[in-house]
């Protein structure tokens, strides 16, 4: 027989590890990025995607870069991570639900995406390969509260790329939650990816990222070669 690891997430402060069930996404949750992607934020409603679980990927991993693209881009997150679950949950019980929160990318490949959205098709290839979430260790909430405005950013290569603050999320956690909860049954080990601010942009071989969200954390990787086999 063969045996499977699953995968999980550290837990600052903790020998601890945050199984993982679920990887949730929301696009174009800040309006500036919205509109570098050519949307109208105050029109659009909250657009989902979804990531396998075992997409994650630690802080200060080497990542591959990714086949079947010329435009691997950065999108630099707040994550939220799940301790319970439940349908139909009212913003304002929303907060229940979180164990606690970390910084990840939701690394997209770009090219893939625009044909895919030229025709009307769905985003999984863009978004749903190996190693296309990287994220960094989880604070609990019981440690740091449930932040709801700082600065989120990203540098590559010591140059900013991203920044902005989690204050502008169009749809805030609480809000995401809810919606969320009406189309899916959530569950303990949820991430959900919350959005990325404005300076989107490609990635190289040999990129290394530093970012982060001020009252939650940082997150290091680098951009390795493609695999060979």
């Amino acid at each position: 027989m063969f045996s499977i690891e699953y995968p999980a997430v550290a837990v600052a402060g903790s020998t601890e590890r945050f199984p993982v069930h679920r990887i949730y996404c929301i696009g174009q949750n800040y309006a500036a990025h919205a509109r570098e992607m050519g949307s109208d934020p105050e029109r659009q409603a909250p657009v989902w995607f979804m990531k396998p679980a075992d997409s994650v990927v630690p802080d200060g991993s080497t990542v591959d870069y990714p086949p079947r693209t010329n435009n691997l881009h950065h999108e630099i997150e707040l994550v939220v991570a799940l301790q319970k679950g439940g349908r139909n949950i009212s913003a304002a019980a929303a907060s229940e639900l979180i164990f606690g929160y970390a910084v990840g990318l939701d690394l997209t490949r770009r090219d893939i995406q625009e044909e895919l959205r030229k025709n009307g098709k769905p985003w999984d290839p863009a978004k749903s390969f190996e190693q296309a979430a990287p994220i960094s260790a989880i604070h609990p909430a019981s440690d740091i509260g449930h932040p709801d405005s700082g600065r989120i950013w990203l540098n590559v290569n010591g140059e900013l790329r991203q920044e902005g603050d989690i204050a502008d999320l169009i749809w805030s956690i609480p809000g995401a939650l809810a919606e969320l909860s009406t189309l899916f049954t959530l569950a303990p080990g949820d991430l959900l990816f919350t959005g990325t601010p404005s300076g989107v942009g490609p990635l190289v071989t040999g990129d290394k990222l530093s970012g982060g969200v001020a009252g939650v954390g940082d997150i290091n990787i680098a951009i390795g070669s493609a695999r060979k086999a």
